[in-house]
């Protein structure tokens, strides 16, 4: 009912006298987030491995440092001060840190984030499931939803004609990944349910 004036009804009384917090509790229910997830992508796997070495290096160069520490009797309160400023450590953490951003640089991060349940009911409806694919158990057009339900819940833009693109030019697993980022945001039940 888009367009129309909406009047909050007034919590029930019962409700009311069992929790005097009741319009506090219900804004911090309205302000809630939807939420979000991410998808990684890096196209060069040597950028992974590089870091991995990197930290192999940096946890080698500290063992050593710090057995080198007690050989030397360096009081043990001094110790991790005394290891992090040996050469050895500051090289291999600055080698860890150059990975590191490498492995940034060459990471393409999309963000999904879930749609209202009303978005996400009308999406199903505008791309119905064949037939057969009802018949499979399928709830929506395996040919034409992943698209249109990775647009809707892009928070980085992307277009359903990009969407589309993607999905049809890159190979398998990274068009599925790409699609389940987007169907498991909608879909996971947020793990803040039920606490309490």
């Amino acid at each position: 009912m888009s367009g129309q004036n909406t009047v909050a009804a007034a919590p029930p009384a019962e409700a009311v006298a069992r929790d005097p917090h009741w319009a506090a509790k219900m804004a911090r229910l309205r302000a809630r987030s939807l939420p979000e997830r991410p998808a990684v992508f890096t196209d060069d796997p040597s950028l992974k491995t590089a870091v991995a070495d990197a930290a192999l290096r940096l946890a080698r160069a500290r063992t050593a440092a710090a057995a080198e520490a007690v050989a030397q009797e360096v009081p043990e309160e001094s110790r991790e001060e005394w290891v992090q400023g040996r050469p050895e450590v500051l090289a291999a953490d600055a080698a860890l840190a150059a990975a590191d951003a490498a492995l940034e640089a060459g990471t393409i991060r999309l963000t999904f984030r879930a749609l209202p349940r009303p978005v996400w009911e009308n999406l199903l409806k505008k791309h119905p499931p064949t037939e057969e694919e009802a018949d499979q158990g399928h709830e929506y057009n395996v040919a034409t939803f992943p698209a249109a339900l990775v647009a809707a819940s892009s928070v980085d833009g992307m277009s359903e004609d990009e969407a589309q693109e993607l999905l049809d030019t890159w190979s398998d697993p990274d068009a599925k990944a790409l699609f389940t980022a987007a169907i498991l945001v909608n879909q996971t039940l947020r793990v803040d349910l039920g606490k309490g």
